[in-house]
């Protein structure tokens, strides 16, 4: 993806919201890391971070306990979040559509009604070289402390790699 022609201001920032399947695991681990790393840079004004789920089973309810546990040892907060379900005409009010598997890519893609929302949907890892391959971040939800622990780490690299090829594009486009 090429975010070269981009020009958000205060007024609009950048939105990205990154989707996984209940938005307890992934997608808020996502979501928190990339706003930690936008606020470092001093970017948080002109791009905004948030997470939804595919599924409703757990809209209202908060993060997974141990995708809590796992933020918190490497100091983010991920204590407020609120699970969300995708909402098809959520594709309008955000640029960037990041998802944490291809079954995430499947459905959204499905959920899409133009060229250009189908062209706002890609796969966290595809940002991150080194990971590309892999294609899916694994849902953590059904293993154990660890299994968080790792994809906390594969979010991170990725998140990093994605803010590296957004951020000079949204420097050029702050006056």
């Amino acid at each position: 993806m090429s975010f070269a022609s981009l020009s958000p201001d205060e007024a609009t920032p950048f939105r990205i919201i990154f989707v996984c399947t209940g938005n307890i695991c992934r997608s808020p681990m996502a979501e928190v890391v990339l706003r930690d790393i936008v606020t470092r840079s001093g970017l948080g004004r002109l791009i905004t971070t948030s997470s939804a789920g595919t599924g409703d089973w757990h809209v209202g309810e908060q993060a997974d306990t141990r995708t809590i546990a796992a933020l918190a040892k490497l100091g983010y907060d991920g204590s407020h979040h609120r699970a969300r379900q995708f909402d098809p005409a959520w594709f309008a009010d955000f640029d960037l559509v990041v998802v944490l598997d291809r079954t995430q890519e499947r459905i959204l893609r499905n959920w899409a009604t133009s060229e250009r929302d189908l062209s706002k949907v890609h796969l966290l890892l595809s940002f991150d070289g080194d990971q590309a391959a892999m294609g899916d971040v694994p849902d953590p939800y059904y293993s154990d402390d660890a299994l968080f622990d790792s994809v906390l780490g594969m979010i991170e690299r990725a998140n990093t790699a994605l803010f590296k090829q957004l951020a000079p594009a949204i420097r050029q486009g702050v006056r």
